[in-house]
């Protein structure tokens, strides 16, 4: 996967691709889709949402331009591969889920893996996460309509947000967002994405 998907279309950063050979991915899917894992492909897993596209991760981690000192917001656990690959090229993950089974199961998985510097937390991603704000950098693993203002507060300056951005049409935007020293934003569009769509509020599953 590292080899044929990532880097022979143009993943270069050497550290997210070691990041991405470290983690075994069929950890983080459903047991009846272990053998499809390694494709690169989008795979379903529980409340209605999915872990993302290798490729597409990768090339979000990238674009984040990260060195291994940053401390990170990622909005949607997930099944919590993103935020395993997360922790070998940040300082600090922070991830946020709004849906409770998720988030707990992702703890367990990381724990299993030995993972100790990504806190995993049952939140509306929407408002970032002030108690641990600010943040060098923060990863939007679904799309809206528009960049949620809270990210945007929450990053230090010179701090790079890549999030999906879009309307209700079946793709968006893979935008990067940077925080300039006075506080406005220079976006970026990095080429079209499809993401699930990014949610306000808690759910109780």
């Amino acid at each position: 996967m590292v080899r044929e998907q990532l880097a022979q279309r143009g993943i270069a950063d050497r550290a997210v691709l070691a990041a991405f050979s470290a983690i075994p991915r069929e950890l983080f899917v459903p047991r009846t889709l272990a053998s499809r894992a390694y494709e690169d492909c989008a795979l379903p897993i529980a409340c209605g949402q999915t872990i993302s596209q290798p490729f597409v991760v990768a090339y979000m981690f990238e674009a984040l331009a990260l060195t291994g000192r940053e401390r990170v917001l990622e909005v949607g656990t997930g099944s919590g591969y993103s935020a395993a690959i997360l922790s070998h090229v940040a300082r600090t993950v922070f991830s946020v889920e709004r849906f409770a089974r998720l988030a707990a199961s992702a703890e367990r998985r990381l724990h299993r893996l030995g993972i100790v510097n990504v806190h995993v937390s049952r939140a509306d991603g929407t408002l970032g996460l002030a108690s641990e704000a600010p943040f060098d950098a923060i990863v939007v693993a679904a799309g809206a309509r528009e960049v949620p203002q809270p990210l945007v507060d929450q990053l230090i300056a010179g701090g790079r947000l890549v999030m999906p951005v879009g309307g209700d049409g079946e793709f968006q935007s893979l935008m990067r967002i940077t925080r300039s020293e006075s506080g406005g934003v220079s976006e970026e569009d990095l080429g079209q994405c499809r993401f699930v769509p990014l949610v306000a509020g808690t759910a109780r599953r």
